[in-house]
């Protein structure tokens, strides 16, 4: 374990969820609705094509139990 952080995981997904709600909130308070629709359709875009070119194949039991003990 060699490649060990400084935050958890769960940290670091929670600053980047509240960094993206202030920006989206910033967005709303200045009513910048057209921008929040276009980073709203890449988002979805980037999203289907991270799904799309998952490989789903090779997940199996033992992977994800080790990615349920990797969480410590």
């Amino acid at each position: 374990m060699a490649n060990q952080s400084k935050y958890s995981r769960r940290t670091v997904a929670l600053f980047w969820l509240v960094l993206l709600a202030f920006i989206i909130g910033v967005l709303i308070y200045l009513e910048q609705i057209a921008v929040l629709y276009v980073l709203a359709t890449l988002s979805l875009v980037v999203l289907l094509l991270i799904v799309a070119f998952a490989d789903l194949e090779k997940v199996d039991r033992q992977t994800l139990e080790g990615f349920a003990q990797d969480t410590e």
